[in-house]
């Protein structure tokens, strides 16, 4: 922030001990402190006036209420408290975010590609995560991004956000031009998530530009100038040759005219700028969203059955009559989590088979008999009865037998059909060398392969896509896959079973 007039008196807080000031803009001042107990220091955004009207103070409740809904998220800022002042004013205690902001960063120093769309993804993440609570920003820009003592983006300043449901097409919002979307220059135009993506892609091409994307270096950039190239203007270049075609026609994306023809959501354009890190084998950026899969059952699932995700399908195991429990820290999970992001927009592949989830294996009232366990009780008491005989056999023809040593005897009391239990309990390494690569061209193609662990059984193999609306696991006995229709960034996620107990293996995951 930054303003020609004096800043404002700090108020008093209890507790706290002022130290100095942070930035002025022109609503607001915000002011360092230090609070007594726990101690650190916290950031406070003062209104310069006092709330003396019901629209300024309900507008500063819905800014706290807003930021604080929000800032468990680790690319919002965290507000720690809101209250007025003796004085009148109102007040936002925060997260204080000692090193410089993206504005400051970008007029300074040359950005990396690979920092700028770390950042991109990350704040992606905060605007996706407002956006699904059904709130707007609305004023994105590289001095609303503050960074962490730990390196990471922080977008602050909701102070003109507003919930979706509540925007209307003409009503009149604050903004800054340079990184504004087109409609927010028209009064008919609608004003929706399509202008924060907008803002978004505007900000990471600044970070690599070093300058709002129609800022002109040479030219007037006056508020009319800048307006009128947003309207009319195509996306200028960047001028470095670092930048992948990939990532400028993303950026081009973000910031078309037409918000139709931008991302669905800044999630898509997260992913997009993913894929521009495999394509340059940089570490992959992870994508910060709330995990909201618990949520969401099916209607048709009864209360005694809600935590399971699917309908039991058996698979025959090979295990004894009555095996005794396998401790809790040997059971192997087998139902997976639901991505926080799942991609719906192809039909993917269709599962032939599921494994049984961990619910699956909770206590049950014991079933009837039915007529194949009678037979096999009707067997196991037949054997039992021919072991007794065959004893019997031997131990009296010992007595009648001379004085000699008897023979060893060979034969077993075990029944042949009963697994050891080390065979009950044994549990497969998971599968090695795990590969995902798409085909060439970047076609909708992906092979999946892997190595077979090294196991003293036969081994099968369950594969998954994670967020995939079936949410099934197919078993397979080979060693590779093939994925067909599948744009976009693909997961896989594969186990190895052992094929007498049925035991799997640690889960193990691939991208491409």
């Amino acid at each position: 922030m930054a303003t020609n007039r004096p800043p404002s008196k700090p108020p008093e807080i209890p507790g706290f001990s002022h130290q100095r000031l942070l930035g002025a803009g022109g609503f607001s001042d915000v002011f360092l402190y230090s609070q007594h107990l726990p101690r650190r220091q916290v950031a406070v955004k003062v209104l310069l006036a006092p709330a003396a009207d019901t629209e300024t103070r309900e507008q500063f409740v819905a800014e706290a209420n807003l930021m604080a809904e929000l800032s468990t998220h680790p690319s919002i800022v965290t507000i720690y408290h809101a209250d007025t002042a003796v004085d009148g004013r109102p007040y936002l205690m925060m997260e204080y975010c000692p090193r410089p902001n993206l504005s400051v960063r970008y007029r300074s120093e040359r950005m990396s590609v690979a920092e700028s769309m770390r950042i991109g993804i990350r704040l992606a993440g905060a605007v996706e995560t407002a956006h699904r609570a059904g709130i707007l920003h609305r004023d994105i820009k590289p001095a609303n991004v503050l960074t962490t003592d730990y390196g990471w983006p922080a977008l602050t300043d909701f102070g003109i956000s507003v919930v979706s449901s509540a925007a209307t097409d003409s009503e009149s919002v604050g903004m800054s031009i340079p990184w504004s979307a087109p409609e927010f220059f028209s009064e008919s135009s609608e004003r929706g998530p399509a202008g924060d993506i907008y803002a978004l892609a505007a900000t990471v091409y600044t970070l690599l530009a070093g300058r709002s994307p129609f800022e002109q270096q040479r030219g007037k950039n006056s508020a009319l100038e800048l307006i009128t190239r947003i309207e009319q203007d195509p996306v200028p270049p960047i001028g470095r040759e670092d930048i992948p075609a990939a990532l400028m026609a993303a950026l081009t994306k973000g910031l078309a005219k037409d918000p139709s023809r931008r991302f669905a959501s800044a999630a898509e354009f997260a992913r997009a700028m993913q894929r521009v890190e495999q394509e340059l084998q940089l570490a992959l950026t992870s994508l910060d969203l709330p995990d909201t899969s618990w949520m969401h059952v099916p209607d048709n699932v009864g209360e005694d059955l809600r935590t399971r995700v699917r309908s039991v399908v058996e698979i025959t195991p090979q295990v004894p009559a009555q095996p005794e429990p396998a401790p809790a820290a040997d059971r192997t999970r087998l139902s997976g989590v639901v991505a926080p992001e799942p991609d719906t927009s192809d039909d993917t592949m269709r599962r032939v088979a599921a494994l049984p989830s961990e619910t699956e294996h909770e206590e049950q009232p014991p079933a009837p008999a039915t007529p194949l366990a009678k037979r096999r009780w009707l067997m196991l008491a037949g054997s039992a009865a021919v072991v007794l005989i065959v004893l019997a056999v031997v131990v009296i023809g010992a007595l009648n037998a001379p004085d000699d040593p008897p023979p060893t005897p060979t034969a077993t009391t075990s029944s042949p059909e009963q697994p050891s239990p080390d065979t009950q309990v044994r549990t497969p390494p998971e599968p090695q060398n795990l590969q995902v690569q798409r085909g060439e061209g970047n076609s909708d193609e992906v092979l999946v392969s892997w190595d077979a662990p090294e196991f003293d059984g036969e081994l099968e193999y369950a594969w998954s896509v994670p967020g995939d609306s079936d949410f099934q696991r197919e078993r397979i006995s080979e060693t590779q896959i093939t994925l067909s229709g599948t744009p976009g960034t693909v997961c896989v996620e594969i186990a190895a079973i052992a094929t007498d107990t049925d035991r799997v293996s640690e889960w193990i995951e691939g991208c491409a």
